[in-house]
């Protein structure tokens, strides 16, 4: 966390004096607002990234003399033979593509796109009465 935390405050310095040569140089309100709010987000994330890294144990990549495999740890369960994110995908697609051709597209996306939910999220449900 603390690379992150240094990482992010560099980037708030190095927006600083963008923002500032560039309100210097183009008198344009816009985009010199635009980049001392990114400074400002980026000094927040920095001083929070830092602030959190004093608290927390030091991690692999916080070490000089660490390995790539001293970080890893257990990825996650997915699903081999799940087809939810598949039909979620079209579903998606479709509603997105109903931008361009018509709204009326939506009416075939959106069921679409609800019943994979449910199968994405009720996959591995059994029922309360075999878990007894």
């Amino acid at each position: 966390m603390k690379v992150q935390g240094r990482l992010f405050l560099w980037l708030a310095l190095f927006v600083l004096i963008v923002a500032i040569v560039y309100g210097y140089w183009s008198h344009e309100t816009a985009g010199t607002v635009a980049l001392f709010l990114a400074f400002g987000l980026a000094l927040m994330i920095g001083f929070y990234l830092s602030f959190t890294a004093r608290r927390m144990d030091q991690l692999a990549q916080d070490d000089k003399e660490a390995d790539v495999a001293d970080e890893a740890g257990e990825v996650g369960f997915f699903s081999p033979h799940s087809w939810a994110p598949v039909s979620l995908g079209v579903g998606g697609a479709l509603a997105f593509l109903s931008v361009a051709i018509g709204w009326w597209l939506l009416y075939f996306s959106t069921p679409l796109i609800m019943f994979a939910l449910w199968g994405w999220v009720f996959e591995y449900y059994q029922g309360e009465s075999r878990n007894q």
